[in-house]
């Protein structure tokens, strides 16, 4: 990294503000890749074939670091198993075993309720109130979801009912939005790296018999080239760089101001599904992608980089 583009760098990893952009959209690729592919590839056996790739391309960042710190990690075990089963295990298993009763414009609609359970959530585990701005910020931007998930028509909604499934999809995003406010208590001995390692490590131990399980049922992971490149991808970039920056995020930004970009997923989904897979773009996704990037801006803005961090990176490039 040259003298120059230090600062704006360490700019923004300090106050990730872009990062907020970007962990979403690698989830929305995930999501495109899962409606191409997803008659195609088992739901456990990516989950977790997809944190075994994270992990291998982990360990020769940690391999140090883990012989080092093995005393620290025993130590820290509730935390990282903690954020290994309710972020990388819990939320996915959960969401699967939901869409069997669950019709996938409720399912859509309950996931974005996780930007509006984090900070209940982080309100009660933590202390962290949110600010008004950012609640207002957050309830713009789900209606703007509640558009893009119902087409424009309202009346898709109106047939929503509490079941079983509908009940279990609120645990998994209750999961999720647990392991955003547990990241807080990340244990200071740890690397981050080397954390978010344990944490894969201990949620794919947790995976792994539903792997088992759909490989023994005949639904054994395909060993196709597309489905190869897909892991990596979804391994790399979704599993692994997706969640390096969140974290960082959560940390620095807090729960509640980094849980408002999930929403994020939306507008970045009916992008990809129109460049990639020829999916039209129509009124009601303009009018709910205009809605949710609204509430994101209102929920984060103005930033709280001080000007003169700005100026000071800008006079030293």
């Amino acid at each position: 990294m040259t003298s120059a583009s230090r600062p704006f760098a360490d700019l923004f990893w300090r106050r990730p503000y872009a990062l907020l952009l970007l962990s979403p959209l690698f989830w929305a690729g995930n999501l495109l890749i899962g409606r191409a592919y997803g008659s195609e590839v088992p739901p456990f056996g990516l989950a977790f074939s997809r944190r075994i790739v994270a992990l291998a391309f982990l360990l020769p960042f940690v391999w140090d670091d883990l012989r080092a710190s093995g005393k620290d990690m025993r130590k820290h075990w509730p935390v990282i198993v903690g954020c290994g089963l309710t972020g990388f295990a819990g939320y996915p298993v959960l969401n699967y075993i939901a869409l069997h009763s669950t019709p996938a414009a409720t399912a859509s609609m309950l996931n974005s309720t996780l930007p509006l359970m984090v900070p209940l959530l982080a309100w009660g585990v933590a202390g962290e109130v949110p600010s008004v701005r950012t609640i207002a910020g957050i309830a713009i931007s789900f209606v703007g979801v509640g558009i893009i998930v119902s087409r424009g028509d309202w009346s898709v909604l109106s047939s929503f009912s509490v079941g079983f499934g509908e009940i279990i999809m609120l645990i998994a995003v209750a999961c999720f939005a647990l392991y955003c406010t547990l990241l807080r208590y990340r244990p200071a001995a740890l690397p981050d790296k080397l954390f978010l390692f344990a944490t894969m490590a201990a949620s794919a131990l947790a995976l792994l018999p539903f792997a088992l399980w759909e490989t023994a049922i005949g639904r054994a992971f395909p060993v196709q080239p597309h489905a190869l490149a897909s892991l990596l991808l979804i391994g790399l970039f979704a599993s692994l760089i997706a969640n390096v920056f969140w974290t960082q995020c959560v940390v620095t930004l807090w729960p509640t101001l980094t849980g408002a970009s999930f929403h994020l997923m939306a507008v970045y989904a009916s992008v990809l599904a129109y460049v990639l897979l020829g999916e039209s773009i129509r009124l009601f996704h303009l009018a709910g992608i205009t809605l949710i990037l609204t509430g994101f801006a209102v929920a984060i803005l103005p930033p709280r980089i001080a000007r003169s961090e700005v100026a000071e990176a800008i006079r030293r490039s």
